[in-house]
């Protein structure tokens, strides 16, 4: 997965780097520019049991600001925002690992550096045997007053992290 470019992001940015659980890193580019939800659209995507995107409909390319070409074949944290603690996406692989439907709200990172919010809820692909073989997520606009209540409990968890990481 490469580093996010200059020449693609619109606006003024910060760089961060971010490390993903299974050890890859990737500089990201981050503006304040929000992408309003559209109303009436799913953005619908499904991935492999590693989190590889193997579908994406046309709302998530469009909210994402990459081709299908370029989601198709990387890992879905290729939308992890800055903003986002590790343990909200902990969460989500445990429960739905388990079997289990997760829901969430989600701060995700555009190509262009923007971000979009979302309501996700993201279900396990089961096959005959009754076998995990992926996962579908589906994601809706979200309540505008919940989003402000999540993202504030994601800055407090997001500094909790740091913190940690300090002391480590």
């Amino acid at each position: 997965m490469e580093d996010m470019r200059p020449e693609d992001i619109v606006g003024e940015y910060r760089e961060y780097t971010l490390t993903y659980y299974d050890g890859t890193s990737r500089k990201v580019l981050v503006t304040d520019i929000e992408t309003p939800y559209p109303d009436g659209k799913l953005i619908v995507s499904t991935t492999d049991t590693e989190g590889v995107i193997t579908h994406a409909n046309q709302a998530f390319v469009d909210m994402s600001g990459y081709t299908r070409e370029e989601l198709i074949g990387q890992p879905h944290y290729i939308l992890r925002h800055p903003d986002m603690p590790k343990a909200a996406f902990r969460d989500m692989w445990e429960t739905i690992q388990a079997g289990k439907t997760w829901r969430g709200y989600v701060k995700n990172l555009r190509k262009d550096g923007g971000y979009y919010l979302v309501y996700a809820t993201v279900m396990p692909n089961f096959d005959k045997q009754g076998n995990i073989v992926g996962y579908t997520s589906v994601r809706r606009k979200p309540s505008r007053r919940k989003m402000e209540e999540a993202l504030a409990l994601y800055a407090k968890m997001l500094a909790e992290e740091k913190a940690q990481e300090g002391r480590a």
